[in-house]
């Protein structure tokens, strides 16, 4: 398994749809912003009629015996509000603004995120069969204050960062497979079921907004599976003999697919809330990560090339990940840009094999 491969796909489902071109707080469709695989407090969910999830579900196959081991990390973004509060001189009080200028910057009120994890160590699939796995996880609420001063080192302002606490579950349990031919227990295939829950307390929901709602939940949440001395199972092209077990696996919220190198490695799931192929790759060309959905990456950096001076300073004030998506463009040469232009890849080729190996005994 690739780890850093791994970490570069995860991290563009991560932040998919963080934010959008033009990169700026005032553009509408950053101001309503919309997340893949957000997972809201149960109350949210349900006082929204369940047209907001507050669970997901990760079913896979895994091939192995009961000394092969497992072990599952989910990662989501923990939104954070920015609000930007201007020293009023009279009163000698702090005012919420929706931004304010300060020697050429620009403070803006808006959005950030915190990237969380949680995990569940190494297990032998022997031992996750006996006793399914439960792990409560909890980021607390947290406020930081940053003072905003002038060129003359007087305090004019400050960016108050708030974050709400979070609490959630993962629940991890495996299940023996079934022989396709006899109905019997088979000695290698194994289901594996991971649900993930957010357990955050969120009163009067019905009354809350769905921004409110956001800073509670998990957004872009996704699931990665490792598995060592085992192999998962593709169920998009499973093999014959796996095609109706693959084919019951309910999947609710997100995709699993297989990651690796070489289109052959079988250790590592990617459970993605965006729909992928197995073994997804980041364009070689691509400069950098641009976070906006459906990213088509000379369009969106020629669009950044052409903004005004003053849109460009609105955009370094979003956040830092802004400010490098902008500082990357700028420095880039004409041989990087020609790199996105006219690049031609074959069709992806799919190619039905029947897997002839056998799986490990149990």
């Amino acid at each position: 398994m690739n780890s850093e491969l791994v970490k570069k796909i995860a991290d563009a489902v991560l932040y998919e749809g963080y934010m959008l071109y033009p990169y700026r707080a005032s553009a509408v469709k950053n101001r309503q912003r919309f997340n893949f695989g957000v997972l809201t407090p149960e109350s949210y969910s349900l006082a929204e009629r369940g047209t907001e999830k507050w669970q997901m579900q990760t079913e896979c196959l895994i091939a192995g015996n009961y000394d092969s081991r497992l072990s599952v990390k989910i990662r989501f973004l923990h939104l954070s509000e920015r609000e930007i509060h201007r020293l009023d001189e009279e009163s000698g009080e702090f005012r919420s603004v929706a931004s304010m200028e300060m020697d050429g910057k620009i403070f803006q009120t808006w959005q950030e995120a915190v990237e969380r994890e949680a995990e569940i160590p190494e297990i032998k699939l022997g031992d996750l069969r006996k006793v399914p796995q439960e792990l409560k996880f909890s980021f607390p609420a947290k406020e930081q204050i940053e003072e905003l001063k002038d060129e003359n080192g007087r305090i004019a302002g400050r960016i108050v960062r708030a974050t709400r606490k979070i609490e959630g579950r993962i629940d991890l349990e495996m299940i023996d497979g079934e022989d396709p031919e006899n109905g019997t227990a088979t000695s290698g295939l194994r289901k594996i079921r991971v649900r993930l829950f957010n357990l955050t307390p969120f009163e009067e929901a019905e009354n809350r907004t769905r921004d409110e709602a956001l800073a509670h939940s998990l957004v872009s949440a996704h699931t990665v599976l490792f598995a060592t001395g085992g192999q998962f199972v593709s169920l998009l092209e499973p093999p014959g003999k796996f095609r109706d077990a693959a084919g019951n696996c309910e999947n609710i919220g997100t995709f699993p697919v297989l990651i690796g190198e070489n289109g052959d490695e079988r250790d590592c799931i990617l459970s993605s809330p965006i729909i992928l192929y197995d073994y997804p790759e980041i364009a070689p060309e691509s400069p950098g990560d641009l976070f906006d959905g459906a990213e088509i990456d000379e369009i969106l950096t020629l669009r950044i090339m052409t903004m005004t001076d003053e849109e460009k300073r609105e955009m370094v004030g979003v956040d830092e990940r802004a400010r490098q998506i902008l500082e990357r463009t700028e420095n880039m040469t004409a041989e990087q840009l020609m790199k996105m232009h006219g690049t031609l890849r074959e069709p992806r080729a799919f190619e039905k094999k029947e897997d002839t190996s056998e799986a490990a005994g149990g």
